[in-house]
């Protein structure tokens, strides 16, 4: 059993005085290519929750990063850490699947569902998930601050172009200030390092971070340092 959903456990980790990071098994990247190099997720998920992750994250996504809804079902089975699917979600029956396999949060993107978004929002609470709205822009801002959400994550890398672009974040340090306290708010991708990270949690609740960890040649050391850095 999941004691606590991802947005409270970010709070939690919070308290703690330790960096909240959501680590993602990401085992293709349309930039990187081949991120997993035949290395069993399963283990990769035991090293991120030995470093210390407050949570981890998964692409279901097939054709672009080449996911896979079963590999996602087991990952929830395997952890006790909540678990943030992530996907171009159109349909509530992939909420509703999300659900089903046990999951604790599911990603909204506004950009995608658009005047939508509130809708599905409440639809992803209704079924007891966390729902993580991404943003990309203040136009996508606008309407996540006006959905009942419990987390508003800000996309430092573009979507719209399968994320191949050179995001940074200074998307984060852009329209995080605008995000009410009430959200909590996770500074996604593009963090590839020490610096990014301190910069990303100056101005968010917690950052996830997927293509540098599964990069590494050891994930686990990765994220400990990033979970135990000093931010301020």
């Amino acid at each position: 059993m999941i004691a606590f959903g991802l947005s409270d456990a970010i709070k939690l980790r919070k308290k703690e005085r330790r960096n909240p990071i959501i680590a993602e098994i990401k085992v293709y990247s349309p930039k990187y290519g081949d991120l997993l190099r035949g290395r069993d997720p399963i283990k990769i998920l035991r090293a991120y929750e030995s470093a210390g992750a407050v949570g981890i994250s998964y692409i279901t996504e097939p054709k672009y990063f080449r996911g896979n809804f079963k590999l996602f079902r087991r990952i929830c089975k395997e952890t006790d850490l909540p678990v943030l699917r992530k996907d171009f979600i159109t349909s509530k029956d992939e909420i509703e699947k999300t659900a089903e396999a046990e999951a604790s949060a599911v990603l909204i993107i506004t950009r995608i569902l658009k005047d939508k978004t509130a809708e599905f929002v409440d639809f992803t609470l209704e079924h007891g998930l966390d729902p993580l709205v991404e943003v990309h822009s203040e136009e996508d801002l606008r309407i996540a601050i006006e959905t009942n959400s419990t987390m508003i994550g800000i996309n430092n890398r573009d979507i719209a172009r399968l994320e191949k672009d050179e995001g940074n974040v200074s998307l984060t340090k852009k329209l995080a200030p605008f995000i009410p306290n009430e959200f909590v708010k996770v500074s996604e991708s593009g963090i590839s390092g020490l610096e990014d990270l301190k910069i990303a949690l100056r101005y968010a609740d917690a950052a996830l971070v997927g293509t540098a960890f599964m990069r590494a040649k050891d994930p686990e050391r990765i994220v400990r340092e990033f979970v135990e850095a000093k931010v301020c």
